[in-house]
């Protein structure tokens, strides 16, 4: 699903976005509600860029943000790896540095990906068609797994990320050690 936002383009720099796990719903200015094998998933665009909720059939839940978070002291990790509940959490991040022409094609690639997929959401800032977040989420055997794209076409950078969230592998018992 691609929308076009109805906000002003507030997080501007890359370097601005902070990442935060468990934090509670924040207003958004566009939702794609999502059943998953044994999940639900609300992927959520804001206007300083995305949150994630994700609960899956026992109630258990897990709230990713990835945004200019006012007062946040968490900037944006290259990796996490964290236990949530019974789940394993595994959040990875990168930018990409992309030439004028290089990002407008990469921007437009990424957007008609998102658009027509059934489990994605992606929003365009007014002022510029290369500014936007776009999320794709999908469940491979016992996890689920996003992937959310945030453009600063001023600054010819794209964030890219990557979470998996899925159940802790559990050790065999030992019998007779």
């Amino acid at each position: 699903m691609l929308t076009t936002l109805k906000t002003s383009y507030t997080d501007t720099r890359a370097g601005d976005l902070a990442w935060a796990l468990g934090r509670e719903p924040l207003p958004a200015l566009a939702e794609l509600d999502l059943e998953l094998p044994r999940a639900r998933v609300q992927l959520r665009l804001l206007g300083a860029s995305h949150q994630v909720l994700l609960q899956d059939t026992d109630g258990t839940t897990c709230s990713e943000t990835v945004a200019c978070i006012p007062g946040s002291r968490t900037p944006l990790p290259l990796g996490v790896s964290k236990r949530v509940d019974d789940w394993e959490y595994a959040f990875a991040a990168r930018v990409e540095t992309l030439p004028g022409g290089s990002f407008a094609g990469r921007a437009q690639e990424l957007l008609a990906l998102v658009a027509d997929h059934p489990h994605g959401l992606a929003g365009i800032f007014p002022g510029d068609p290369h500014a936007f977040t776009a999320m794709l989420v999908q469940r491979l055997g016992g996890q689920v797994h996003w992937r959310t794209w945030h453009s600063y076409p001023q600054e010819g950078r794209l964030v890219v990320t990557h979470t998996r969230v899925g159940t802790r592998v559990r050790e065999p018992e030992r019998v007779g050690v």
